[in-house]
C-alpha cells in the first residue's frame, strides 16, 4: 500500500517531505489540501492533525504529522532506498551531528524565515499588505544564522559533515522562497560564498527539482 501524503506543494513543510520521499524513491499518493479555502481546518483534516497544519502522512494505520518527524520516519523505514542514508544512522557521531543541525534549522532558521515568506508572498495572496517591519527584523535574524552557516561550511562540505543529510534537505523549501525575496538574494549569497556554493549544490539535486515546479507563488 502506497503512503498517503496530505499537503500542498506550495507549503514549505510539505515540500520538505516531498523532497525526502523522492530522495528515498518511495511510492506515495499526494492528497492535495486547499489551504486558501481552509480545508486544513475542516473536521476531517483536524481528525488527522489536531493542530490543523500540513503535511500529514498516513502509512496504513499510522498517521504522522510534523514534517521533520515524517522525514525521519521515512528515512528510518526506507534506509536502503535511494543513494544516501540521510540520517547517517550507522555512525553515532555523524547521526548526532545530523540531529544537531536539524535542530538548528528548526529552532533558528525556519522561525526567522517563515515570517519573511509569509509577509512577502502569502499576505499579498490573501489581499493583505506586507508588514515591512516584520520582514526587516527577521531578515536580520536570518543573516545571523547564515553567518554561522558560512563559518560551519568552511569546516565541512555540508552542515552535518561531508555527507548530504536531512540537515541540508530541511532547508531547501525556505531558502528557495528566500531567494525570491526582493533585494535579499544578492546579499544573502554575495556576502556568504560558502552558503552560496552549498545552496547551489543541494538545490541541484534531482529530488528537489521534482518539487520545484509545484512551488508556485501565484494563487
Amino acid at each position: 500500500m502506497a503512503l498517503k501524503l496530505y499537503g500542498n506543494p506550495r507549503s514549505g513543510c510539505t515540500t520538505r517531505v516531498l523532497t525526502c520521499l523522492y530522495e528515498k524513491h518511495v511510492e506515495f499518493e499526494l492528497v492535495p489540501v486547499d489551504l486558501f479555502s481552509g480545508q486544513h481546518k475542516s473536521p476531517a483534516f483536524l481528525a488527522k492533525n489536531p493542530f490543523g497544519l500540513v503535511p500529514v502522512l498516513e502509512d496504513g494505520d499510522l498517521t504522522i504529522f510534523e514534517s521533520r518527524a515524517i522525514t525521519e520516519y521515512i528515512c528510518k523505514k526506507y534506509t536502503a532506498n535511494g543513494t544516501d542514508d540521510l540520517l547517517c544512522s550507522s555512525d553515532l557521531v555523524k547521526s548526532t551531528l545530523v540531529r544537531t543541525w536539524v535542530e538548528v534549522e528548526a529552532h533558528y532558521f525556519q522561525p526567522a524565515a517563515s515570517p519573511v515568506i509569509y509577509q512577502s508572498f502569502v499576505a499579498p495572496l490573501r489581499g493583505l499588505p506586507p508588514d515591512q517591519k516584520v520582514i526587516d527584523e527577521n531578515l536580520e535574524k536570518i543573516k545571523k544564522v547564515l553567518d554561522i552557516y558560512e563559518a560551519r561550511l568552511g569546516e565541512t562540505k555540508y552542515l552535518a559533515g561531508e555527507s548530504y543529510s536531512l540537515a541540508d534537505l530541511h532547508h531547501l523549501p525556505y531558502i528557495f522562497y528566500l531567494t525570491r525575496v526582493e533585494g535579499f538574494s544578492g546579499k544573502m549569497f554575495g556576502e556568504r560564498p560558502r552558503v552560496k556554493g552549498w545552496w547551489e549544490d543541494i538545490s541541484s539535486r534531482a529530488a528537489f527539482n521534482k518539487v520545484v515546479e509545484g512551488m508556485k507563488l501565484e494563487k
